[in-house]
């Protein structure tokens, strides 16, 4: 048998120095980064249960509900995500890794039920046959901050059926809908035909659903259509676009809208020759955006900044940022 590596000896351990033997045993990770992850989670955890005074009945019923959360998890159903998202983390971590500057277009969750079962399919398809939805056309731009136009960037969209079922709720489902993949032009356009968002609530029937029950907290989302945006040299953009006037446009449940986010539905008729250049009746619904995309340079940039500043709010002497991401100090 080899050898142990060398490890700290534990004090007797008690309520006040049981988190500075966990950091002094944990210390010998040679990776900053997870060592520093790591030292904070046992630090907040610890504080959590100090100042709650949590008791052993508490701590075996989160760590049940958590066993239940995973068990929930499948192919097509995230929990995991899902808890994440009721919670704010989802929106908190993707504002902090995905920064915009001023006129760039803002993120938001991604939600549990993205799928990349989704078909690469041409502009102006057709991507849900729900012929109980109201159709509508999505017409949008993608620029950079400059202005320019982004073409050939990957566009993944996705929204739920008439009733608020995203085609992976369905047992019998016999392939993707209402959702592809497009691909902006030479102008940095892309466009299909889809139907108008409604308001769905998120699974319920499962431990995260249990949860918002026990905060009386409603488990319904906004209508919105989602976005994700791919293209080599640009910070990925995860979005979505919120109907305004929703009933839960304020209260949503997975605190997903942003107020540049939201937007008014227009008819194809109001803008002058769409209905013969997309091919759909003047009746049809029109959802229309101009997005910003950001450069990995700049995403890099403002990342290491805001970084840089948050360290400075602390004071934290011991702790440095490197490629935007906070660390312990070799000193």
């Amino acid at each position: 048998m080899g050898s142990s590596p060398q490890q700290p000896v534990l004090k007797d351990l008690t309520i006040d120095n049981i988190t500075e033997n966990v950091q002094a045993i944990n210390a010998g990770c040679d990776d900053r980064r997870a060592r520093f992850l790591l030292e904070r989670l046992v630090v907040h955890l610890h504080d959590f249960a100090r100042e709650t005074r949590l008791n052993t009945a508490e701590w075996e019923a989160a760590v049940g509900f958590l066993t239940a959360v995973g068990q929930a998890c499948t192919d097509v159903r995230q929990e995991f995500i899902l808890l994440s998202d009721v919670l704010g983390l989802s929106l908190l971590v993707d504002a902090i890794d995905h920064p915009k500057p001023p006129a760039s277009t803002e993120g938001t969750v991604l939600g549990p039920f993205h799928s990349h079962e989704a078909r690469e399919l041409d502009n102006g398809a057709l991507i849900s046959h729900d012929a109980e939805g109201e159709p509508m056309l999505v017409v949008c731009s993608v620029r950079d901050t400059s202005g320019r136009p982004v073409a050939g960037a990957r566009v993944d969209v996705w929204e739920t059926d008439s009733k608020g079922f995203y085609d992976v709720q369905y047992a019998d489902r016999d392939g993707p809908d209402c959702r592809a993949v497009l691909t902006t032009d030479d102008a940095g356009v892309f466009h299909c035909r889809a139907i108008v968002p409604v308001p769905y609530p998120i699974p319920s029937d499962g431990p995260v659903g249990k949860l918002l029950g026990k905060l009386k907290r409603h488990p319904y989302r906004p209508s919105h259509f989602h976005f994700m945006f791919d293209k080599p040299g640009y910070d990925r953009l995860i979005t979505a676009l919120y109907l305004r006037g929703d009933p839960y446009e304020r209260s949503d449940a997975v605190f997903g809208v942003k107020e540049s986010l939201v937007v008014d539905l227009e008819t194809v008729s109001d803008v002058e020759g769409f209905a013969e250049k997309y091919g759909v009746p003047p009746s049809t619904r029109l959802m229309r955006y101009d997005f910003v995309l950001v450069s990995d340079e700049e995403t890099a940039a403002l990342r290491d900044r805001l970084a840089r500043e948050a360290l400075q709010k602390v004071g934290a002497d011991d702790l440095e940022v490197v490629d935007g991401l906070v660390v312990p100090s070799l000193d």
